[in-house]
């Protein structure tokens, strides 16, 4: 049997961003509250309320989307996060466009949306027959 060599492994493209970006991106969102950055897994979570509602990757802003709010990003151009670039998988994070990102007043209506995404998602009101927290089958 011919020996197989292992497969060399392709190199995770980094999510880091950078803290300048960081600091922009809160800077702009102050009118929603209380935003606190995370680091998670190269990238950044953004919570505010104690609700994981965006993350940044790539020096890029994502926001939280559901069947009720992906419409609204789609209409608007705006791509799903796909943490590896090899895979096809996309997590329910759009990007936030360049327009939106440097109107503050503009991107905290954006970002009232993704919390409402997120908010739908810790109450498992966010798709139909989803069981909620208590176990039981939502009505």
């Amino acid at each position: 049997m011919p020996e197989r060599k292992p497969k060399a492994r392709k190199r995770m493209k980094s999510m880091t961003s950078g803290a300048g970006f960081e600091t922009f991106v809160i800077d702009q969102l102050s009118g929603l509250g209380e935003v606190v950055a995370r680091r998670m897994f190269g990238g950044v979570g953004l919570y505010c309320d104690g609700l994981f509602f965006a993350l940044i990757a790539r020096d890029e802003l994502y926001l939280k989307a559901d069947d009720q709010t992906r419409p609204f990003f789609e209409a608007a151009e705006s791509t799903a996060f796909r943490p590896y670039d090899d895979r096809p998988a996309t997590m329910q994070y759009y990007s936030v466009p360049i327009a939106v990102l440097e109107s503050a007043p503009e991107l905290v209506g954006w970002a009232r949306r993704a919390l409402g995404a997120a908010s739908r998602a810790a109450d498992g009101t966010s798709k139909p027959g989803k069981r909620n927290r208590s176990g039981g089958r939502r009505t």
